[in-house]
């Protein structure tokens, strides 16, 4: 026989849990405890169901109550419908505790989750609300037992679990020509095809805010150049024509002129056709800038997902070395470094530039001098961020400088770190694809429990975490590294059957689910009619297994970190490559793409870390901080010099193919000193990293305009406002205010410290 329970989860009848309510309501008796009549009941009820397959819970309890009622024992039947009742209330108390602190907009780890968005607002309410009650659903309804109980054990984590029930995507690489070119329909509305900039940008901007709505992650642009380049000449040909209209003079022999570059300057000495170029690449260019300067402004002011939260948006820029591309390139970057609204450091889009040599890297290359433009940028602005498009990992045979679409085959990524490139199902490239979901495992409880078990199997005793690898004996190494690497094989074959259930779950979905997204954007959707099925171009989507905790779970099995200890890197390094090959063989099984993530951990740092201190105490270096370290970093706190942290890190970026990230925190005022940009930059080449960032401080007076350094910053020194906006990095994006973030990202942005060439 079968019970339903309270929540639709379906378990085996157990009589045991019967004989326990009906003794724990005796124990609050006078009468005390009677087990032979709490048996006798028992069986008197199980005999009245056994002809029943299933049965509900709240049947069995009123029968229960019924048969204490003609017992001799009629005041336990009050105790037990009391205690009936109590256990309801708390049930429900939990939910309405949480939904209590979101009403109330209390500050905490549930409305902190994602700092990006705004739980505050009405919007942001029920986006909590829906939220927090469609996760249980999802846990009790669409898990797999094997996926519930490890998820509710500590040991992976499922991304975006609130949206598992949409069938929704995580992120798409936008083929934005597409929509330049052909237009679009969202909603009611259509769109046609751009003819000049401010067009191209607007229709930017709608098309990533639209897909936002469809998808549950973030969104991108893989050659924002090469996309918005021919919209720069086609406005050129618009201001040859207005001068034309202006002289009343036939200049179309101009509709043709191949400009150089599209710099600004004085036209007060040059005459005829000369002048006549000359002005209207000025205008061209003043309308480019502003066209960049609007598109940065709306990607910080529009909103979506119901209005409280600003589009999680990218772009990739920087290897379009034509007069245009170059063009959008100078003024996007200008307009960055100015800043939105009354100067203040942009958020979005995420900027990233593609670096690569004999294009942009090296003195004698086309967009060297743009190159340089971007790290002053980076150096005030945070943004971009750098793509090493000359990493191993990150090349593409068919690649050709001479080739105008050669950016089908450079790498893209999401500001985040998310990373899409490998395709069993057509060719590599990132235009057109995305992720589809993403799991985590965790790393650190699979090490706690390998200690643990090893310790017993060898009848040792010793405290786990810094410093304990002076009691571990050969033996002892080797039977710790022979359980974690079974125990990390098992819950990473978990991670991958969840990650293909979730993925046939998504296959279920019809394309008009995804209106914008399945009519051409994402690769082969372009044929899709509204009711077909999206299975056959999901294909082309990845599905990440990421990690988080390496530098911890090295921390109990060798009593050190990798940035400590070479033999610890020595092991973090095959234990990485384990889950390498593993999403190798997932991809050969289920014939998808399967890849290997360092996992942007944001909200999901504190909650592992919480429940592992909860089950196993404080673990010096282990569990001793509210967060675990993202992925494969060197520890925030572990004070290195920066060219150390990229040799340690580098190993990790050739194996995690799903995305990855290296950053360097800069000590002082950035602003003064882009030449640090370009060492961060120089070593990702030298040790063939994939993407980095540099984080540094900005604070700014929202009164006067003041800027500064100091992250401590609580009054202006020039006008004394106590008005200060302060921007960090939480993971690859940048948030403008940190008290929207969650406990666990709060402290390790205390615990950061900087990384310098002398180690100081």
């Amino acid at each position: 026989m079968q019970v339903i329970k309270r929540d639709g989860r379906v378990t085996e009848f157990n009589e045991e849990r019967i004989i326990k309510a009906i003794t724990l309501a005796m124990s609050h008796t006078t009468g005390g405890v009677d087990i032979d009549l709490a048996t006798k009941i028992t069986d008197s009820v199980k005999n009245q169901l056994k002809d029943k397959v299933q049965v509900s819970v709240y049947e069995i309890q009123d029968l229960v109550e019924k048969k204490l009622m003609g017992s001799s024992r009629k005041e336990v039947a009050q105790e037990y419908i009391t205690y009936r009742y109590n256990r309801d209330v708390a049930r429900k108390s939990k939910t309405k505790d949480m939904f209590l602190e979101i009403i109330e907009t209390k500050s905490n780890d549930v409305t902190r989750e994602n700092a990006n968005m705004n739980a505050d607002t009405p919007a942001g309410m029920m986006m909590k609300f829906a939220s927090e009650t469609t996760k249980p659903f999802v846990d009790d309804f669409l898990l797999s037992t094997e996926a519930r109980n490890a998820v509710n054990g500590g040991y992976i984590h499922v991304h975006d679990k609130d949206y598992y029930p949409t069938k929704s995507l995580t992120c798409i690489q936008h083929p934005l020509d597409k929509i330049l070119k052909n237009g679009f329909r969202a909603g009611h509305g259509s769109s046609r095809p751009a003819k000049r900039i401010e067009t191209a940008s607007i229709i930017a901007c709608i098309s990533l805010e639209t897909v936002q709505n469809e998808m549950h992650g973030g969104q991108a642009i893989p050659a924002f150049d090469f996309y918005l380049a021919p919209y720069v000449k086609t406005t050129f040909v618009e201001e040859v024509k207005k001068i034309e209209k202006v002289l009343d003079m036939d200049l179309s022999k101009l509709y043709d002129y191949e400009v150089k570059d599209y710099i600004k300057k004085e036209t007060k000495d040059l005459k005829g056709d000369e002048k006549y170029v000359q002005l209207a690449i000025n205008n061209t260019v003043n309308r480019v800038h502003q066209a960049m300067e609007a598109f940065i402004h709306n990607m910080n002011t529009i909103h979506s997902r119901g209005g409280n939260q600003v589009v999680f948006s990218s772009i990739n820029y920087g290897t379009d070395t034509s007069a245009e591309g170059r063009c959008i390139i100078r003024e996007m970057l200008l307009s960055t470094e100015r800043g939105v609204g009354n100067g203040e450091t942009p958020i979005f889009p995420i900027q990233i530039w593609k670096k690569k040599r004999g294009v942009n890297y090296l003195p004698e290359d086309k967009n060297y001098d743009l190159y340089k433009l971007a790290c002053r940028v980076t150096a005030k602005r945070f943004f971009p961020n750098f793509l090493n498009l000359d990493a191993t990992f990150n090349t593409h045979p068919k690649w050709k400088a001479e080739d105008p679409n050669r950016y089908y085959y450079e790498v893209a990524t999401m500001g985040c770190r998310t990373r899409v490139f490998a395709n069993r199902h057509g060719e590599d490239t990132s235009v057109g694809r995305g992720n589809l979901s993403f799991t985590t495992v965790n790393l650190v409880r699979i090490a706690i429990e390998s200690a643990r078990e090893a310790q017993s199997n060898l009848r040792m005793n010793f405290d786990l975490g810094k410093g304990s690898e002076e009691f571990m004996t050969e033996k002892y190494n080797k039977e710790v590294k022979k359980i974690f690497l079974n125990k990390l094989e098992q819950y990473t074959d978990v991670a991958a059957r969840q990650l293909y259930d979730r993925y046939k779950f998504q296959c279920t979905a019809v394309a008009k689910q995804f209106p914008l997204l399945m009519s051409g954007l994402w690769q082969d959707s372009e044929n899709l009619k509204p009711t077909d099925r999206v299975e056959e171009v999901l294909k082309h989507g990845t599905l990440g297994i990421g990690f988080i905790g390496l530098a911890e779970c090295l921390t109990v099995l060798t009593g050190k970190h990798h940035a400590e200890s070479e033999k610890s890197q020595k092991l973090g390094i095959e234990i990485v490559t384990q889950m390498k090959e593993a999403c190798d063989r997932y991809a050969e099984r289920y014939d998808l793409n399967y890849s290997l993530l360092a996992t942007p951990a944001e909200g999901l740092s504190g909650k592992f870390t919480k429940m592992d201190k909860r089950d196993f105490g404080t673990i010096l270096g282990v569990t001793d901080k509210e967060y675990y370290t993202n992925s494969n970093h060197v520890p925030v706190w572990y004070k290195c010099t920066a060219e150390h942290k990229a040799k340690i890190e580098a190993p990790y970026h050739a194996l995690t193919l799903g995305g990855h990230i290296f950053y360097i925190e800069l000590d002082g005022d950035a602003t003064h000193n882009p030449e640090s940009v370009e060492a961060v930059v120089d070593l990702m080449d030298k040790y063939n990293m994939g993407y980095g960032s540099i984080n540094h401080t900005r604070s700014r007076c929202l009164d006067c305009g003041f800027e500064n350094a100091d992250a401590d910053l609580k009054e202006c020194p020039v006008c004394h406002s106590e008005n200060i906006d302060t921007i960090q990095r939480i993971t690859g994006y940048l948030v403008g205010t940190t008290s929207r973030w969650n406990r666990g990202k709060l402290a390790e942005l205390h615990d950061r410290v900087t990384h310098d060439e002398n180690n100081n």
